[in-house]
């Protein structure tokens, strides 16, 4: 078995052995099996101090609106071939695909795109002023679309971008052929021979993108845009019944209150921000968790097992981040018998989680979730066998109760004969977490700092 396939939703970074936080990085993390549920933004470039951003924009920008020129001049076709080669980017790896490969538009969609320069008379004089005004017009057309094109046209920034970031980290890159990097002298799309990172599961390029450029949603969007701006009573008496091509239709012909909204937006630029890939839940909102946790009976009556792991799936990754990033929930099974667990990256950005590694060699962190009033043998032993060289050899049971002191002595003597650590989280260490995150003074890790030292106190 190969190190992709014992890692649990594997990265680039953590295949490579690269300790490296989501926090911590200039770029998203790219999956090597699905896409990252980000798009780029092109207002965060056209808002962005830096004037490489902002040059970057213009020069997209000059791009498309060039192919518009392309179209009113006779040149159509030509102009279909460019939109069509440039609506998917499969090495960026953004979206919601579950096997990082899309579909590109087809001849008469990009026509449709096309039409605009003619139709509408700004465009036709002077061009788009961001990608995103696409929306508004042409149906099909949203955020996958326009990162996609943006992508695609910066394709060249990107491979400078990657391998930058590559020899700072120290990945490994092959040399590869790139196919369709934009060549904005000759206006045209080339193939470039370069060196870039490669996902090892494929053999598929991996190109990375910076996180200050992306976004679940665009800065201007439709929705935002027919939710406030759009006169949904002149285009129709029965607004719930609007559909959104009656709306485009009423845009095409009324392009005044589209460049109203573009107009808004642009004003309230201060407010434009990245999203990132994890958001951390309230305070509030984990202490209500904690709650909800508290008065579950242990067990399966009722369903309180699966209400257990539900709320610790939303609770323990907002607890422990940005020291550790969220894998995923896993189910797997052991002699029939259904397990629950948290997966988590070992960053190695906190001193606790590089000792572990290196002790430990713990490339991944197993939060087994085990609602009982309490832990018996055969858990540890479950537990016990899943913890592998190979993924690391210290694990966590997240449960209701301290354990028994021979479950203790079981897991002293797995410590003493093969090296492994197993500590115990119980609904009163998961209060203070709760109250450490809430004040803000001191980390929720700590917490397991703590109940790792008490456990190796108890150690031969």
């Amino acid at each position: 078995m190969t190190l992709h396939t014992l890692l649990t939703r594997p990265r680039l970074t953590d295949y490579h052995g690269v300790t490296l936080a989501q926090e911590d990085a200039d770029f998203a993390i790219p999956f090597f099996d699905e896409d990252i549920p980000l798009y780029v933004d092109p207002f965060l470039m056209w808002r962005s101090p830096s004037l490489q951003d902002t040059s970057l924009h213009g020069a997209l920008m000059t791009t498309f609106n060039n192919l518009g020129q392309l179209a009113l001049n006779g040149r159509r076709d030509e102009a279909i071939d460019v939109l069509i080669t440039a609506s998917e980017c499969d090495e960026v790896g953004l979206g919601t695909s579950a096997t990082r490969s899309g579909k590109r538009i087809g001849r008469a969609k990009a026509g449709e795109i096309l039409d605009i320069f003619r139709r509408i008379p700004k465009y036709a004089a002077h061009g788009l002023d961001h990608l995103e005004e696409l929306q508004f017009f042409v149906e099909g057309i949203s955020k996958d679309r326009i990162s996609d094109f943006a992508c695609s046209f910066l394709k060249s920034f990107l491979i400078d971008f990657t391998i930058d970031q590559c020899t700072k980290l120290g990945i490994p890159r092959l040399a590869r052929t790139v196919p369709n990097v934009w060549d904005i002298r000759a206006r045209r799309f080339t193939d470039v021979v370069t060196t870039l990172p490669v996902d090892p599961i494929e053999g598929r390029l991996l190109l990375l993108v910076p996180k200050r450029w992306l976004r679940f949603v665009p800065w201007i969007s439709y929705d935002d845009y027919f939710e406030k701006h759009c006169p949904q009573d002149e285009i129709s008496h029965t607004a719930e019944e609007l559909t959104r091509v009656e709306v485009l239709n009423y845009n095409r012909d009324n392009y005044g209150v589209v460049a109203s909204y573009i107009a808004a937006k642009e004003l309230s630029f201060k407010d434009a921000k990245n999203d990132p890939l994890f958001s951390q839940i309230p305070v509030r909102s984990a202490s209500s968790k904690l709650a909800q946790i508290k008065k579950l009976s242990s067990g399966k009556t009722d369903g309180a097992d699966l209400k257990y792991e539900a709320a610790m799936g939303q609770l323990l990754p907002s607890l422990l981040y940005p020291n550790l990033d969220f894998a995923q929930a896993q189910a797997r099974t052991d002699s029939g018998v259904s397990i629950r667990d948290l997966i988590f990256y070992n960053t190695q950005r906190a001193p606790f989680l590089r000792e572990i590694h290196a002790d430990y060699g713990s490339r991944q962190i197993t939060f087994e979730l085990k609602n009982v009033a309490e832990l018996e043998r055969t858990h540890v032993d479950q537990l016990n066998r899943y913890l592998a060289d190979e993924l690391g050899r210290f694990g966590i049971f997240v449960t209701r109760n301290p354990p028994k002191k021979a479950i203790n002595r079981r897991m002293v003597d797995l410590w003493s004969g093969q090296r492994k650590a197993i500590i115990t989280l119980t609904d009163a260490d998961l209060e203070q977490m709760v109250e450490v995150f809430d004040t803000k003074q001191r980390d929720p890790l700590d917490v397991i700092v703590k109940k790792y030292a008490e456990f190796k106190r108890t150690c031969p």
